[in-house]
């Protein structure tokens, strides 16, 4: 069964950054989109971004401009660069592989931002 194996998460100041990255134990085809979620207390898990190889990015309206995500095929591995973060930021964080008409999770990176 796949892994997908978050980290980078952590504290930050308002303004700051972080980058987190997530890699799987196995091929992610380049056609699969992969990508983030997060799941901030008492709040449903919403979409962050995903990037499916030749296509455009997509990207939450509320982190359009400040996330940025990319993806290394050859290592199987998708970042997001979280610049000029915010408060409302704050969440547990999660890799997302979509797979046929379902989808790959992984455990998980808390992001705290402090005001």
């Amino acid at each position: 069964q796949v892994q997908l194996v978050e980290s980078g998460g952590g504290w930050v100041q308002t303004g700051g950054s972080l980058r987190l990255s997530c890699v799987a134990s196995e091929t992610i085809w380049s056609s699969e989109t992969m990508g983030w979620y997060r799941q901030a207390p008492g709040k449903q898990r919403e979409l962050v971004a995903t990037r499916r190889s030749g296509r455009d990015p997509n990207y939450a309206d509320s982190v359009q401009g400040r996330f940025t995500v990319t993806r290394d095929n050859a290592r199987n591995a998708v970042y997001l660069q979280m610049n000029s973060l915010k408060p409302e930021d704050t969440a547990v964080y999660y890799c997302y592989v979509r797979r046929g008409t379902g989808g790959l999770w992984g455990q998980g990176t808390q992001v705290t931002v402090s005001s």
